[in-house]
């Protein structure tokens, strides 16, 4: 009975722990991936391959590509395929990848009865992860200052705009206060003037006042007193009659 359950466990199981490498491998537009695929001992003589699962309902293997020889490394379309059996792997690589290389793929081993396989997924993200094309030594030349300039720009301008903000605000405030200082003693400045004014005028008016009260004070004679005033025209004989009188 146990004999049975490991018999049928073979059979449901072919590929178990036969080959051992990444579920799934990623890239962008236009890179070079390389997986590797390690199989056990066994399997050192078998022929290897490499192929893109398909079908809907029934599991089927499309663009195969098979390994040669020890060593030697086969090329179909952007495939290549080595099989290292001293390393017991096979390694394959994928180049110059495009969206539709997005998919699933086995790596396997031929042998009698079902083949050793492992499904590997494999992810291709739009993009590129390629530096930008290097231009040749005489435009590099040109043109590097005013790409250093231009992305040290940045990194110079944040730390300064937070290092001069502070700055900025402190004279702003200080200007704002010098303002408002000044503006108050203008303004203090301008009262006191009119208050001096004010005062002149005031001065200038008692003063003229007082004089013209001056003037008009020996005209007026206080009340009771009886003030004789000769008579502006008298005749000869009035004179000599106040003379004889008075003699």
């Amino acid at each position: 009975m146990r004999l049975l359950v490991l018999l049928w466990g073979c059979l449901l199981l072919p590929g178990y722990e036969a080959l051992e490498g990444p579920e799934e491998i990623s890239g962008f537009e236009g890179d070079t991936v390389s997986l590797q695929c390690t199989y056990r001992e066994e399997l050192r003589d078998h022929r290897k391959y490499w192929c893109r699962k398909g079908g809907i309902l029934f599991s089927r293997c499309s663009g195969t590509i098979y390994a040669e020889e020890e060593g030697q490394e086969t090329m179909k379309g952007r495939v290549s395929i080595r099989d290292s059996r001293q390393e017991l792997s096979l390694i394959v690589t994928l180049w110059n990848l495009t969206l539709q290389d997005a998919g699933e793929y086995w790596c396997g081993v031929e042998k009698r009865g079902p083949d050793e396989s492992l499904l590997i997924s494999l992810f291709v993200f739009p993009g590129s992860s390629r530096p930008p094309m290097q231009l040749d030594s005489t435009s590099a030349e040109d043109t590097s200052p005013a790409l250093s300039s231009g992305s040290s720009k940045p990194r110079v301008s944040i730390p300064m705009v937070r290092i001069l903000a502070p700055v900025l605000v402190l004279l702003s405030l200080l200007s704002a206060a010098g303002l408002i200082a000044f503006c108050s003693h203008l303004l203090l400045w301008r009262k006191e003037a009119q208050q001096a004014t004010e005062t002149q005028r005031n001065e200038k008016f008692c003063l003229s006042r007082l004089t013209a009260e001056e003037k008009e004070a020996p005209s007026q004679a206080p009340e009771g007193d009886v003030i004789s005033m000769p008579p502006l025209h008298t005749s000869e004989e009035e004179l000599g009659f106040s003379k004889f009188v008075s003699a």
